[in-house]
């Protein structure tokens, strides 16, 4: 679990996190889309999988966040996994690959 404050409006708050941990691999394809509201490409469509691993995604009143870190190369991944490896607080990475459909 991840404790950080959180300033607003002068008032600082103290949010915890817990880490999601999946209990098997999880390999899911989806889409990244377009928001007309926000105008911007914010939208990540998560599949049926990751939703069965963890059902309180379903949660209309939780919030979740995350974290995304994209190394330009190989060693710079290398060098962040020996870091990751090390530290305290232990939770499973994701790999995501990004891909320009035609």
């Amino acid at each position: 679990m991840r404790v950080s404050l959180v300033k607003s409006k002068g008032v600082c708050f103290k949010m915890e996190k817990k880490t999601l941990t999946p209990r098997k691999v999880i390999n899911s394809e989806g889409k990244i889309s377009y928001s007309e509201s926000a105008q911007a490409w914010n939208v990540i469509k998560l599949k049926k999988e990751l939703f069965e691993e963890f059902p309180e995604l379903k949660e209309k009143r939780s919030q979740f966040s995350y974290k995304l870190k994209f190394f330009r190369d190989e060693s710079e991944l290398e060098n962040a996994y020996k870091k990751f490896k090390g530290a305290k607080d232990k939770m499973m990475p994701m790999i995501l690959w990004l891909y320009k459909e035609n």
